[in-house]
């Protein structure tokens, strides 16, 4: 049976550990959008795609790796996932560029450019903008890849 003594120290760790989770929170407030936020928290078209009309992959020069899956029919996306084993901010990229690449025609999609995704997503901050860059790259690839197929 706990004593009074081990009740306080419990109390006393689940308030550390409630200050720190605010201070995070606030944190990340301060330093990313509301949309970043969201996206990173919940992203959407997150997994893999079983064999997909186009793959595309990339490891960043930040070591993140992001892949993106299409299913492609009549010239429009009509699946994209994505993976990556990236940071928050990858996260949300790849989140928020496959909402806007979904529905498209290959060559509205292969248009995307960072600055796209960075108006999407609010702005990110300048150690992030390396994210924007690898997501649009990575989706472009799938995109290459689907035309080298349909070259064969």
């Amino acid at each position: 049976m706990k004593d009074k003594k081990d009740n306080k120290k419990d109390a006393n760790v689940d308030r550390f550990i409630a200050n720190i989770q605010r201070e995070i929170i606030e944190e990340e407030e301060a330093t990313y959008s509301k949309k970043v936020l969201e996206e990173c928290n919940n992203p959407k078209n997150v997994g893999r795609i079983a064999d997909p009309d186009a793959l595309g992959i990339i490891s960043g020069p930040c070591g993140d790796t992001m892949a993106f899956y299409l299913k492609i029919s009549d010239n429009q996306i009509k699946v994209i996932t994505f993976t990556t084993d990236g940071c928050g901010a990858t996260i949300a990229c790849g989140s928020m560029l496959s909402t806007i690449a979904k529905g498209k025609s290959i060559h509205d999609a292969s248009d995307i450019t960072k600055d796209d995704l960075l108006t999407a997503l609010d702005g990110l901050p300048d150690e992030n903008l390396h994210c924007s860059v690898l997501a649009v790259n990575t989706l472009q690839k799938a995109i290459k890849n689907y035309h080298e197929k349909e070259d064969k």
